[in-house]
């Protein structure tokens, strides 16, 4: 909105009534995030684009083919890592299935397990005719695309071009208007008419319907796919700039920042804390020890409760060779407020200059600088206060509850350590298991789903110190638990495991709300320290 111009809020089938132009103008965060990354891998005199990237990187499909995706672009969702192992992607069209084979259309469809079983040579591809092995023959004889089924209804039963069109209309608007039915009674009499069986064209109506439930065009799916590539080769051979660029693009995907943290440091890439004196707004890169390895700097951003103008004026107050302490930092930005060096000083930003938490606090209580630290900015000896640092889970909570991420050792480590897991495996130790095995498992719960294709199934997703664990939990399981379903930050789960290939999840039996475990730590950390 602006001067002089108003905005008028229409319903999309109205505008179609009435026969006006519309246009969807969509916004993708990922396109932010490769900006920001090729920026962090170019210079001016010698910038990276997307066109420089290499084609048919085969490391980078063989990180997609592990379902090593998190924060790339469409294929980091929990149904699209259960897909990656099973497609094994190794070149561009194999990407652009990939996007588009995990949609309510082809799943409602039931495209999904032809179209693998016929892709790893267990069912044959086969062909009514030569005119429609030409519409299918690149996706194995199953119609995936919205184009697909346009053209088989043309070639297949006779529609023109202007009904195969209504065709595409119905389709997205078949379950509001019913009008699909009257163009499938056409499709099965215009395949029959040209010696078509009765199997064939039911089943091309079934997955009709399926696209109903919304299928992609193909020249969407490739769009898309290309994004694909470029954030998968990204994360594959620069982590520590995709990661950068994810969190300078906040929020966007699935992941939160915490997730998208851990996920770089399992990948080898060292994660530097916030400071006052070494982070600017963004996070940055830092060199490594080895060129190729830079470290991620945390950014300011990641501070709750700090302004950007705040940040801002001690960035430009900031010398050099850093503040040597909180009484000269304050003093040098006394536009700053009282909350945001509350902020600083919770977050651990000031750790660097007080050594930790508390005594950042303490050095904060007085209004006047210069009268608990002295003109130098120094506590005299005899003046000088020294409070016990944090403990360990003091130290993570206030992470957590700060800047949402913690660089410290993971909260389950923490409860595994104090023997309250007793008989819970760790996530990385499920790619040992049996198909069919009972298994007991815990973590922080990141992710709960429970999809409108998925029967009343809700998907949920634990992390532990070494990686993530994907539960099922069934409609009759979720009522029965529903409390500790609903409400658990920490859960224990005992349950079948199921694997197919590398997909590995757990059926849940027992789900056990543990997160009073966590206050009982901090109890426990206090009481001994």
């Amino acid at each position: 909105a602006m001067k002089d111009r108003t905005i008028i809020q229409w319903d999309k089938d109205d505008l179609e009534a009435l026969a006006l132009l519309k246009v969807d103008v969509l916004a993708l965060g990922m396109l932010t995030a490769i900006r920001k990354t090729l920026a962090l891998l170019g210079t001016p005199q010698q910038p990276l684009r997307i066109q420089d990237i290499p084609r048919g990187d085969k490391a980078t499909y063989d990180m997609l083919s592990r379902a090593d995706s998190i924060g790339v672009f469409q294929v980091e969702s929990r149904a699209q890592m259960n897909m990656l192992p099973r497609l094994k992607p190794q070149s561009y069209y194999d990407l652009v299935i990939e996007v588009a084979i995990v949609r309510p259309g082809p799943i409602q469809g039931d495209m999904v397990h032809p179209y693998l079983k016929r892709r790893d040579g267990v069912e044959p591809v086969d062909y009514p005719s030569p005119e429609v092995e030409a519409v299918l023959s690149r996706t194995l004889g199953v119609p995936i695309f919205q184009e697909q089924v346009i053209k088989l209804a043309m070639v297949a039963a006779g529609f023109t071009g202007g009904e195969a069109d209504q065709l595409r209309r119905a389709m997205a608007a078949w379950k509001r208007t019913g009008n699909l039915r009257q163009y499938q009674q056409k499709l099965i009499a215009g395949m029959l008419e040209r010696g078509y069986s009765q199997d064939f064209a039911e089943r091309i109506c079934r997955q009709i319907e399926g696209f109903g439930e919304y299928g992609f065009p193909e020249s969407h799916a490739a769009s898309f796919a290309l994004l694909v590539y470029v954030s998968a080769w990204l994360k594959c051979h620069h982590p520590a700039a995709f990661c950068c660029a994810l969190l300078n693009s906040q929020p966007m995907g699935f992941y939160s920042p915490a997730q998208l943290v851990a996920d770089v440091r399992r990948h080898r890439v060292e994660v530097l804390p916030i400071s006052l004196n070494h982070s600017d707004w963004d996070c940055t890169l830092e060199p490594g020890t080895d060129v190729d390895k830079p470290k991620l700097r945390l950014g300011l951003r990641l501070v709750k409760g700090l302004s950007t103008k705040a940040a801002k004026s001690l960035l430009h107050a900031r010398p050099v060779d850093g503040f040597s302490s909180i009484g000269e930092a304050r003093r040098h930005c006394p536009v700053v407020d009282k909350k945001a060096w509350q902020a600083l000083a919770a977050s651990g930003a000031l750790n660097g200059l007080a050594g930790h938490r508390h005594q950042a606090r303490w050095a904060l209580l007085s209004e006047d600088p210069g009268l608990l630290l002295g003109e130098t900015g120094m506590l005299a000896e005899s003046e000088a206060v020294y409070l016990p640092a944090p403990t360990e889970t003091e130290d993570l909570t206030a992470d957590f509850q700060y800047t949402g991420l913690s660089l410290g050792r993971h909260p389950v480590a923490l409860l595994r350590e104090q023997g309250w897991l007793q008989r819970c495996l760790r996530a990385e130790q499920l790619t040992q298991c049996r198909h069919g095995q009972l298994v007991h498992v815990a973590g922080l719960v990141t992710n709960r789903q429970r999809p409108g294709s998925a029967s009343g199934v809700t998907f949920v997703t634990l992390e532990d110190e070494s990686g993530q664990i994907n539960l099922v939990v069934w409609q009759d399981t979720a009522r029965a638990q529903r409390q500790a379903l609903l409400t658990a930050r920490v859960l224990q789960v005992s349950g079948v495991l199921e694997r197919e290939g590398e997909v590995i999840h757990i059926v849940a039996g027992r789900l056990q709300d543990i997160s009073y475990r966590w206050q009982d730590l901090q109890v426990k950390s206090r009481d001994f320290r």
